[in-house]
């Protein structure tokens, strides 16, 4: 007879190998694969779907899951950021990647400062973003990507 010990320890690998597949499969999932839910989402990034990460599809997977508990405005930004993104260069991702992180990183007030900021500079006509955006390039370097 098989002792609790060893059944138990056996129904745990099974788990964690069952569970783990889960993951990967989800991770894997070609644009093929993928509901029409999904694809209507994700269809900014449909042409290089496959060439993703598995983390960026699953965090992707995560946005088109959500989608449909979202209300108008929200679903409108998704879709213009998701736009933003495909069209970015692999080097311009990481640069926002880095940007986020260390905007994160930032306390509570520094966010808030930010933020005002970022109001204030919506409000500007075009023409004075465009001036502030030639005099100081490198400040102003993603100011119309939101």
């Amino acid at each position: 007879m098989v002792s609790f010990k060893k059944r138990f320890k056996y129904l745990i690998l099974l788990i964690l190998l069952v569970g783990g597949q889960a993951l990967a499969d989800e991770s894997t999932v070609s644009w093929a694969e993928l509901n029409d839910t999904q694809k209507q989402v994700l269809n900014p990034l449909a042409s290089e779907w496959d060439t993703l990460r598995p983390w960026q599809r699953e965090k992707m997977l995560d946005i088109a899951r959500d989608y449909p508990k979202m209300d108008a405005a929200r679903q409108a930004l998704v879709q213009k950021r998701l736009g933003n993104w495909s069209r970015m260069t692999p080097y311009e991702r990481e640069n926002a990647r880095k940007s986020h992180q260390q905007f994160q990183s930032l306390s509570a007030d520094k966010k808030n400062e930010l933020r005002k900021k970022w109001v204030e500079y919506q409000k500007l006509p075009e023409s004075e973003r465009a001036r502030l955006r030639a005099e100081s390039p490198e400040v102003y370097k993603d100011a119309d990507l939101n």
